[in-house]
């Protein structure tokens, strides 16, 4: 069992408006999953996202696939 805490970063293409994300992609290997949380809130909830479906979701907004 691994007691390895996120590491939580935002995105570099953030503009620190405080309506961002955070994401701790250390946790992958481990754990299969990627935390996500609202930065606005970093003590509240995180949504642990299995990595092939993060994987899958940025490749779509890599590519501008996603429908509106």
């Amino acid at each position: 069992m691994t007691t390895e805490s996120p590491r939580w970063f935002t995105a570099s293409y953030s503009n620190n408006d405080g309506n961002c994300v955070e994401v701790a992609t250390n946790l992958v290997s481990a754990r299969g999953v990627v935390p996500v949380r609202d930065s606005k809130v970093p003590t509240g909830p995180a949504l642990a996202v299995p990595a092939t479906a993060f994987t899958a979701f940025i490749d779509s907004v890599k590519a501008d696939t996603l429908d509106a």
